[in-house]
């Protein structure tokens, strides 16, 4: 068992291990002293997996109920969390009870969103099931909807009691959401570097696959910890997202979040090699886990993908946007541009 301190205020720990999901009550339980546990899940995660939450909940003496949404992103939206309010207000939920989100980052964003606002916050435990929501999304706090106009638009910042992060669970991920973690797993090998880096450019199997998920997790803590609510440092975590949002949104949704997170690294990646930002050797690496695991994309950077650019809620004042450049592997930076620069700087066509 591995366990990640998210040192923020207060603090959680992540809990890392494999066929952790049965006890999950008693980790529940360990934090928790509500009455009533909500455990929201989509309907892929359900079949699988809601009846051993269920039923490992009610055996710490929790009343379990669950509430299913369909899965995919076009549930992250402000209806689907209303219909979570109304299911916790129909069902009696107190201000000292609890949801537990189990599932990907879309469950984790929309049931987070309703735990921090419903009687202005219960207590949330994220159970992540997806690679993605273990190394990333189920830490930090991050919550939200969709909005039409763009991407998570509609939120808070609201710290879980705990995640638990079920390695065995990752056996049943078809090989879509693979490629969708492994694209958010590229962003920590460019951050960090290191060992990410060198488990991504061996290949991630099961033999380092809870190492990788741990090293993640604590790079963002880290991260976390010294800046809970992105004003400054945490803003490292956004590379890759500023065009990786836009080229979701442009898709409708079907692209999904972290496969649009690895478009937005090769662009950024290229843009800052031809600029003599980032070494040939960097270049070539980052580009080679990105073939490696099917993540190259020929995304067409248009003035529609600017627009959407523009409504990013990473926005500074109607001017400027904050990126984030790759100088090195294990060395990026944030930087304040205006929406020319950005355009200019991104717009470098490929393959000069």
């Amino acid at each position: 068992m591995s366990v990640v301190e998210v040192r923020t205020a207060p603090a959680y720990g992540v809990v890392i291990e494999r066929g952790i999901l049965v006890g999950l009550g008693e980790r529940v339980r360990g934090v928790s002293s509500a009455a009533k546990t909500l455990v929201v899940t989509d309907s892929n995660v359900a079949e699988l997996y809601l009846d051993t939450a269920v039923a490992a909940l009610e055996a710490q003496g929790f009343e379990a109920t669950s509430f299913v949404l369909e899965a995919g992103e076009k549930s992250k939206n402000p209806q689907t969390y209303l219909n979570i309010i109304d299911d916790l207000a129909k069902n009696g939920f107190k201000r000292t009870d609890a949801i537990v989100a189990l599932g990907g980052g879309v469950v984790g964003d929309v049931a987070g969103f309703a735990a921090a606002t419903y009687m202005r916050g219960v207590d949330l435990i994220q159970v992540p099931t997806t690679l993605l929501a273990m190394i990333d999304s189920s830490i930090g706090g991050k919550t939200g909807v969709d909005l039409p106009l763009g991407k998570n638009l509609l939120g808070a910042f609201y710290q879980p009691k705990l995640v638990v992060a079920d390695i065995e669970v990752l056996s049943s991920l078809p090989a879509c959401e693979w490629k969708n973690g492994v694209g958010e797993g590229v962003k920590y090998a460019c951050l960090a570097g290191g060992e990410i880096a060198e488990i991504l450019k061996r290949g991630l199997n099961e033999s380092n696959l809870e190492r990788f998920v741990y090293l993640c997790a604590s790079y963002k803590a880290d991260i976390v910890a010294r800046d809970e609510k992105e004003s400054g440092l945490r803003m490292l975590l956004n590379l890759g997202h500023t065009l990786g949002h836009a080229l979701e949104k442009q898709s409708g949704f079907t692209m999904p979040h972290g496969v649009a997170v690895a478009c937005g690294i090769e662009r950024m990646a290229f843009a800052a090699r031809t600029r003599r930002q980032l070494s040939v050797e960097d270049h070539e690496a980052i580009r080679a886990m990105l073939v490696k695991y099917s993540l190259t994309c020929a995304a067409d950077i248009n003035d529609e993908i600017l627009a959407y650019v523009a409504m990013d809620k990473k926005s500074q004042g109607k001017e400027h946007i904050s990126i984030v450049e790759i100088s090195g592997i294990g060395d990026c930076r944030i930087n304040k541009m205006t929406y020319d620069e950005f355009e200019d700087y991104i717009m470098t066509k490929q393959g000069v």
